[in-house]
């Protein structure tokens, strides 16, 4: 990243900083005729700054209906989506390169790789994928930890697909029980076959297992995208109205990330993530996210209290809920206004985020709720709960995207029904973004099953019964 305005490092985003739509490739724009907010600077530093109006402080402030582990798991859903061409282990002399990096699909490359044949390394047989527990772990590892962790190399880097999902420890398990999943489907797949140790040499075999559990694995990653992430964070409403009614505003007939998503809308997740967490059930809410034990991702599990204990993260014990997230609102844990690991530059992520979404030509929230046909009352309410009197604040040129998408979130909140829930989901803005977003890049999918078979229906176990799965059903599979 680069340490002095954290603007260079946006390889295939760069050319989204004009607003010539004719070569999108990847990144494209929802409203490429909604004109650019321009907010001064100032104005977005003063909003962004630590003791700031966004500076959440230290406190918990936790929503009813949101389980800590779907931030985490938004953020492995983000990774799998926005894998960047120069970043990835993968694929660099893959002839095809130019194409596969036009259409981001949620195809967990994350997870694969390219496949058992172009990252054999991530493979064990070409079927299974390599964990710790099958001798890759660190000679120094106990066994309690190795079992818990990633591959990893002799100096402690994760060999995975993405190497951001090792970032912080909670989305480098999450990347871990992905791969346990797997795993265990291709087990599963072995037995529904009755396949024996003998059927299991012809490589031909081997592929048709893999292929097929991939199949599974991704399209049970799906249905929970469609059926619970989505729900949890938008509310159910919308996203029966966009698989109903079609989306209005993802039209494009192929997959892309859209600016207002990457850039505004999908970094709410900002705001649930808490100051402080716990991983496993024994614990206090004693963990800084971003503190040692917990933060400093990119390095081998050397400590029991490191290892999550996912009923506290997702809601697999009826009798023991998961903790909460924060609220969605307009508040960042006080952490996030001054990242420890930036030396120099601006160093708080909200002011990062305005400063980001302004280079980018975003629109101003309220003319993109206007263009979307949100009524004039609902956008009133959002722009009336925004604060101006904070000195330094001048929105008169309109409010910036992000702050906007926040801010109805906290005043409006999802839709559930007969009523709407006020910090606990995304407004309409923000909801319709990222709704339209993930479910046109799952249809978009040549290979998903709402491509391929719209009817389909789970087929692992599950608590639910037939034709539903949850994160709960993936964990405990």
């Amino acid at each position: 990243m680069s340490h002095h305005h954290g603007m260079t490092f946006l390889h295939g985003i760069q050319a989204m900083c004009k607003h010539d739509t004719t070569h999108e490739g990847r990144f494209g724009r929802m409203f490429p005729n909604l004109p650019p907010c321009y907010t001064h600077p100032s104005t977005l530093q003063a909003l962004g700054k630590k003791g700031g109006p966004m500076d959440g402080g230290l406190g918990r402030n936790p929503t009813t209906t949101i389980p800590m582990g779907m931030v985490f798991f938004g953020q492995f859903i983000d990774h799998d989506i926005t894998l960047d061409t120069t970043s990835s282990l993968d694929r660099v002399n893959d002839a095809d390169a130019t194409q596969n990096f036009r259409t981001p699909s949620l195809d967990l490359d994350c997870i694969y790789g390219a496949g058992p044949e172009a990252s054999n390394y991530l493979y064990r047989n070409g079927m299974h994928l390599y964990t710790a527990k099958e001798g890759t772990a660190l000679s120094t590892q106990s066994n309690q930890h190795r079992n818990h962790d990633l591959t990893r190399t002799a100096d402690g880097t994760a060999v995975i697909g993405d190497p951001r999902n090792d970032e912080n420890r909670i989305v480098s398990q999450i990347q871990l029980a992905m791969i346990n999943f797997h795993n265990h489907v291709v087990d599963h797949v072995i037995s529904e076959h009755g396949y024996n140790a003998n059927d299991l040499k012809k490589s031909s075999v081997r592929k048709e297992v893999y292929e097929e559990a991939r199949q599974l694995v991704t399209w049970h990653y799906h249905w929970i995208v469609i059926n619970e992430f989505l729900p949890v964070m938008v509310g159910q409403p919308l996203v029966n109205k966009t698989l109903g009614q079609g989306r209005k505003f993802y039209t494009r007939n192929r997959g892309y990330i859209p600016i207002e998503f990457s850039a505004a809308a999908y970094r709410f997740g900002h705001s649930l993530a808490p100051q402080k967490l716990k991983v496993q059930k024994a614990q206090t809410h004693d963990f800084e996210l971003f503190g040692a034990t917990l933060g400093f991702g990119f390095s081998p599990i050397t400590d029991n209290k490191q290892v999550v204990e996912w009923e506290v993260m997702f809601d697999i014990d009826p009798a023991n809920p998961a903790q909460r997230t924060d609220k969605l609102d307009t508040k960042l844990p006080s952490d996030l206004l001054a990242l420890p690991f930036i030396q120099e530059g601006e160093n708080s992520l909200a002011t990062r985020n305005l400063l980001r979404g302004q280079s980018f030509l975003l629109p101003a929230g309220e003319n993109m709720a206007a263009q979307m046909g949100v009524d004039q009352v609902t956008i009133d309410k959002v722009l009336n709960h925004i604060d101006t009197s904070a000195p330094g604040l001048d929105f008169s040129n309109g409010v910036p995207l992000w702050y906007y998408i926040l801010a109805e979130a906290e005043c409006v909140g999802k839709n559930v029904g007969n009523a709407n829930q006020p910090g606990e989901g995304l407004g309409p803005v923000g909801g319709t973004i990222i709704c339209e977003t993930l479910l046109g890049l799952i249809e978009l999918d040549s290979t998903s099953f709402m491509s391929q078979n719209r009817n389909w229906q789970p087929t692992l176990p599950s608590t639910g019964g037939p034709g539903t799965f949850t994160m709960a059903d993936l964990l405990t599979f």
